[in-house]
C-alpha cells in the first residue's frame, strides 16, 4: 500500500510550547483522524506539514517526495481546507474560483460543476453569505475539482449542526471511495472520527501519543478501563481519561 504522508520527528518551538519528534504517516485511500484538546499542536502540526510554519528539524514526505524540496509540484495533488476561514468574504464564489483554477494544471471545470450541484452551492453568493457548512462544502469542491489526491482539513465539523456534520462525514468517505483520495483531519469531536475514520493519531502536549490503525488504537488503551466498563472506550473516553490523568500527575 501506498503511503501519501510521512512526518518524520518534526520540532516546532514556541515560548511556552514546542511541537516535539511528531512523527506518523497515511497509506492511500485511508482516513486519518488527528485528535487532541484544544493548544495539544493539531494546528501548528498540519502547518508545519504544509510549512505554513517552518519547523526547526523533521522531514515531510509527500507522495514519496520530499515535500519541502518539491513544495511546488506536491501542492498541486493536495487540497487543504481550514475550517473558520473567511477570506475573500466580499468576493462571489464564481470570481473566487475564477481566480483559483488559474493556479492548478488539472482542473477539471465539468468536475467543479458537478460539486457545485451536488452540493446546491449558489455562485452568484458571496462567501460570507454562505453558512459554516456551506464554507466548508464549497473549499472542497476547490479542492476536489482539481482531482486532489490528498485531502489536509482542520477542524473542518467544528461549528456544525449534528445534521451538516453527518452529511460531511458522508461526502468524505465517498471522495476516499469515488475519487480516490487520502484524507488527514484534525478534530476534537471524536465522535466523528468513530464514524469515519481508519486511522487515529492522537497528540497530547506536541507530543504524538500514540498512532496506529483505529482497532489496534482503542486496543493500546485498555489499561484505562475501569472494573465497571463493560464496552470498549470511544475515542472521547480515551482522551476525557488520559487528559485527567495528565492533570491528577500534574497537580500532585
Amino acid at each position: 500500500m501506498e503511503t501519501v504522508l510521512r512526518v518524520d520527528g518534526l520540532y516546532k518551538s514556541y515560548p511556552g510550547f514546542s511541537l516535539e519528534n511528531v512523527t506518523f504517516s497515511l497509506n492511500s485511500g485511508r482516513i486519518m483522524g488527528l485528535i487532541g484538546k484544544n493548544g495539544a499542536g493539531k494546528s501548528t502540526t498540519l502547518k508545519s506539514i504544509l510549512n505554513m510554519v517552518h519547523p526547526q528539524r523533521g522531514s515531510v514526505t509527500m507522495f514519496e517526495k520530499n515535500f519541502h524540496q518539491n513544495e511546488k509540484e506536491c501542492k498541486q495533488r493536495i487540497g487543504v481546507v481550514f475550517g473558520g476561514i473567511d477570506f475573500y468574504p466580499l468576493k462571489k464564489l464564481s470570481t473566487m474560483t475564477a481566480v483559483t483554477r488559474t493556479f492548478y494544471k488539472n482542473w477539471d471545470q465539468e468536475q467543479y460543476q458537478l460539486y457545485i450541484k451536488r452540493f446546491s452551492l449558489d455562485e452568484n453568493k458571496k462567501f460570507k453569505e454562505l453558512s459554516s457548512g456551506m464554507k466548508v462544502k464549497y473549499l472542497l469542491t476547490l479542492a476536489l475539482s482539481h482531482h486532489a489526491e490528498l485531502l489536509i482539513l482542520d477542524e473542518p465539523t467544528s461549528g456544525l449542526d449534528p445534521v451538516s456534520r453527518d452529511e460531511l462525514l458522508h461526502i468524505f468517505r465517498y471522495v476516499v471511495k469515488n475519487e480516490g483520495c487520502s484524507i488527514l483531519f484534525s478534530t476534537h469531536i471524536t465522535s466523528d472520527l468513530d464514524r469515519c475514520a481508519d486511522d487515529i493519531t492522537y497528540i497530547q502536549n506536541g507530543k504524538v501519543l500514540q498512532s496506529a490503525e483505529k482497532e489496534t488504537f482503542l486496543r493500546s488503551f485498555e489499561h484505562l478501563k475501569t472494573p465497571q466498563d463493560t464496552a470498549p472506550l470511544t475515542l472521547e473516553e480515551i482522551m476525557l481519561r488520559t487528559e485527567r490523568s495528565v492533570w491528577d500527575e500534574t497537580a500532585v
